[in-house]
């Protein structure tokens, strides 16, 4: 069985091709600048590399291109489309329309439709890419597969927020997370590496990038996770604010002459690291402006990592105890200043670092915790198109 992973952004689309029977990606790519002037293919096969400089005016295009490319004489892997089974997208925000990966029919995209504003810089991206995909490969079997889906486990104390009760049913204003696929993965991984099964253990999860996101997984079931509503909530990220008062949000609209749309613009794309530090988004920009004297370098790496152990304190009260902490995704795979900052002082909790094996570079799963450590540490890089063809797969 072989799947295509799609994961469409407003102009731009990433893909895979998975064959299922050994989990091997056989090709992959992106499109760039989608009904922008300057658009580009870059397809990856055969362990070669292969651009297209092309125009794409429509993601449908983009996806035309895509495939023209898969079964190309020099740069595909496949000889048709029918040798693609299914294709399973990426779709950030399910809302409670949707509580798992489920089938694409018209029903689903009327749905689709109307949960979009949960999302609004990813889901319509996605609903273009779904439809896109239908416009080129009619018939062809999708799966929709939700980064929220993982959360969907979460006890109602938990996702509520303490507004009126008429107004979440209504609205339904509530914790939804975000990086489920990516939480799912690492948690799995670390059962496997550990030989034990989920339901034996309590994982804090976390996912640590240009957005991080921490969770709480127990029985292999998340039962809390740090963003909200949106992905604006949880730890202070790239851009993103994370948590804040929302009082605060009004002050600073009425402070600095903003709608509150511009207000949330300014939360969601000038905050975060960034806004501490005047310097960048990007951890290795912070680091090396810490080490050279930059004192909002160093107060926006030391924000961040507080805000990531307050978080851990509170998902092993909340799991009543803990076996394993994982790190993951860009910044938690391969910075290890800011796993060391996440985890010390946690001694007390059973919580101890190797420093040099925290330090060393390696793939793959790895263990960073002492020989003593009562809790695993693992670094484990996240698969999350991986994730999205097995659920593709086992829905089919």
């Amino acid at each position: 069985m072989k799947i295509l992973v799609i994961n469409a952004g407003s102009s731009s689309l990433k893909y895979q091709l998975i064959r299922m029977e050994t989990e091997e990606v056989i090709a992959k790519g992106g499109c760039e600048r989608i009904g922008i002037p300057g658009g580009k293919l870059t397809h990856k096969a055969h362990g070669k590399t292969y651009v297209i400089e092309r125009e794409m005016p429509t993601h449908t295009d983009a996806i035309s291109l895509v495939l023209a490319e898969l079964v190309d004489k020099e740069a595909g892997v496949i000889s048709s489309m029918d040798e693609i089974d299914a294709v399973g997208h990426r779709v950030v925000a399910s809302g409670e329309a949707f509580k798992k990966t489920t089938l694409v029919t018209d029903e689903a995209m009327v749905l689709m439709d109307e949960i979009a504003e949960l999302a609004p810089l990813h889901n319509p991206a996605a609903i273009l890419g779904v439809n896109a995909c239908r416009a080129v490969m009619p018939g062809k079997k999708m799966a929709l597969v939700f980064d929220t889906s993982f959360h969907a486990t979460m006890p109602d104390y938990a996702y509520l927020y303490a507004i009126d009760y008429e107004d979440y049913r209504a609205y339904k204003v509530r914790r939804y997370g975000a990086h489920g696929t990516s939480h799912k993965f690492v948690a799995g991984e670390a059962a496997r590496y550990l030989g034990k099964s989920p339901e034996e253990l309590k994982i804090i999860t976390c996912h640590l990038g240009n957005g991080s996101s921490i969770s709480a997984v127990k029985g292999g079931k998340c039962i809390d996770t740090s963003m909200g509503f949106t992905p604006l909530a949880g730890v202070p990220m790239g851009t993103r604010s994370g948590d804040i008062d929302v009082a605060a949000i009004d002050f600073l609209c009425h402070k600095k002459g903003m709608t509150m749309d511009e207000g949330l613009n300014y939360l969601n794309k000038q905050c975060g690291v960034y806004g501490i530090s005047g310097v960048s988004s990007d951890f290795r920009d912070l680091i090396a402006a810490k080490e050279a004297g930059n004192d909002r370098a160093r107060l926006a790496l030391d924000m961040f990592a507080y805000s990531c152990k307050k978080y851990i304190g509170a998902y092993m009260a909340a799991l009543g105890g803990l076996d394993v902490i994982v790190f993951t995704a860009g910044i938690g795979e391969n910075t290890p200043s800011v796993r060391r900052d996440a985890v010390a002082g946690l001694e007390a909790f059973g919580i101890k670092l190797d420093e040099a094996k925290n330090e060393a570079k390696g793939d793959g799963i790895r263990e960073i915790s002492a020989a003593d450590s009562k809790v695993k540490i693992l670094v484990i890089p996240t698969n999350e198109e991986l994730v999205i063809a097995r659920e593709t797969a086992a829905l089919l």
